[in-house]
Parts: C-alpha cells; sequence; structure tokens
C-alpha cells in the first residue's frame, strides 16, 4: 500500500515537471517569435538612407581625363570586377596616351558590370567618389585592392580621406543605379561583348588595345581632322 502511494507520487511529480518544462518551452518559443517580430520591424522602420535627386546633367556626366576640348575621344566601357580591364589600366597605357597627345586627347570612363555580382555596385561607389572629385583615386585602389564587398568599397573611401559620411550614404541609398542602368543600356545599344570595349571617336575598338593600336588610331584621326 505504501509503495502504491509512493509510486503515485512520484507520477504526480513528473507529471508536475513535465508541464513545468512544457510551460518553460512554450515560453522560450514565445520569446523567440518576439525577438524575430522586433527585427522584421527594425528592418521594415528602420529609416533608410535617402537618395539625393540626380539631374539630367550629373545622370550625363562620365570621369573624364584629358583634353575638355580634344580631337579624339576615347571611351571604355568597364568593370571594376573584370581582370582584363584591371591589367589594361595598371599597364599605364591611359596615362601614356594622354603623356604624349596632351590636349589632343580626352580618355572617358563608362561603367559596363557585367562580370560579378558585386560589379554594380562597385560602379555606384566609383560614382561616389566622383562626386568628391576622386573618381580616379578610387578607381586605381579598387584595381590595386581588387575586393568589392560593401565593407571594403566603403573602406577604400576612407583610405582616400573621402567624407565617408557622404560617401556611405550615397552608396547605401544606390542614387546613383539610375546612371549605371544608363550606362549599362548604352553598352548594349552599342552590342559590346565584353569588357573591356572601348570607342574611339565613335568607333567600336572590341578588346583591350596595345598603345600602339591606340596611337594608329589617334594619328589617323588626327591627320583626318
Amino acid at each position: 500500500m505504501a509503495k502504491n502511494v509512493s509510486e503515485k507520487k512520484t507520477r504526480a511529480k513528473r507529471k508536475i515537471a513535465r508541464e513545468a518544462q512544457k510551460q518553460r518551452q512554450i515560453g522560450l518559443q514565445w520569446s523567440i517569435l518576439a525577438v524575430v517580430a522586433l527585427i522584421v520591424a527594425a528592418i521594415f522602420l528602420w529609416p533608410k538612407p535617402q537618395s539625393q535627386a540626380i539631374n539630367a546633367e550629373r545622370l550625363n556626366t562620365y570621369p573624364s581625363q584629358g583634353s575638355s576640348n580634344p580631337m579624339v575621344t576615347i571611351v571604355e566601357f568597364a568593370d571594376f570586377g573584370c581582370p582584363s580591364c584591371r591589367a589594361w589600366h595598371q599597364a599605364g597605357i591611359m596615362e601614356q596616351v594622354i603623356k604624349t597627345y596632351g590636349d589632343k586627347v580626352r580618355f572617358v570612363w563608362r561603367d559596363f558590370p557585367v562580370i560579378t555580382a558585386q560589379s554594380p555596385k562597385a560602379a555606384e561607389a566609383g560614382q561616389c567618389a566622383l562626386d568628391q572629385a576622386k573618381f580616379w583615386e578610387y578607381h586605381d585602389l579598387v584595381y590595386k585592392q581588387g575586393k568589392l564587398g560593401i565593407s571594403d568599397l566603403k573602406s577604400y573611401a576612407q583610405d582616400l580621406d573621402l567624407d565617408t559620411q557622404m560617401f556611405n550614404q550615397c552608396l547605401d541609398s544606390g542614387q546613383y543605379r539610375a546612371s549605371i542602368d544608363q550606362s549599362l543600356n548604352s553598352a548594349r545599344e552599342l552590342r559590346l561583348r565584353g569588357t573591356p570595349s572601348f570607342l574611339v571617336n565613335d568607333i567600336v575598338l572590341p578588346g583591350p588595345p596595345s598603345y600602339a593600336q591606340l596611337a594608329a588610331l589617334i594619328e589617323a584621326d588626327l591627320k583626318a581632322n
């Protein structure tokens, strides 16, 4: 009889313990759900960086070097994630052309971000650097370092002593996405097949040219003009 009573008490204690554990699990589940709900609410309700309106003049402003009134304009459609673009610029061909032909030539950069998933955002970062008149310094540093993650793009701005608050707001807001899309559409309309691709006075020159190739084209245009 005493044994039965003891077993009943034991079962009752186990039942109470199971109920308590069940209640703790339910409470834990509700706590997790509450935390998830707060995170979701923060994502949707947290104020996002506001993009600045871009006027038509800025939309059609591209990074350039050389003469403002050239006889020959060289346009490169390139991608910060493109190894061939990187190798071409590190070869110093653009600088050699500008040094040789001075005020007769102008070199223009257009974004053609198609090589990596990170390329479009890197193109936007270049435009944000252009706002602070540091596109070419930024361009050179991106090609030197090679990494295109968001944190990397922001760290390059800091390395160049840009206004990082202004740069980060520009990059996070995506305010130059329309500008990048416009350049991308231009490349497609020209039926460019890869990066880098070039225009020399509106004549399409696919692939990265050597200095000799560019010099020959420039000389021909200068004689024709």
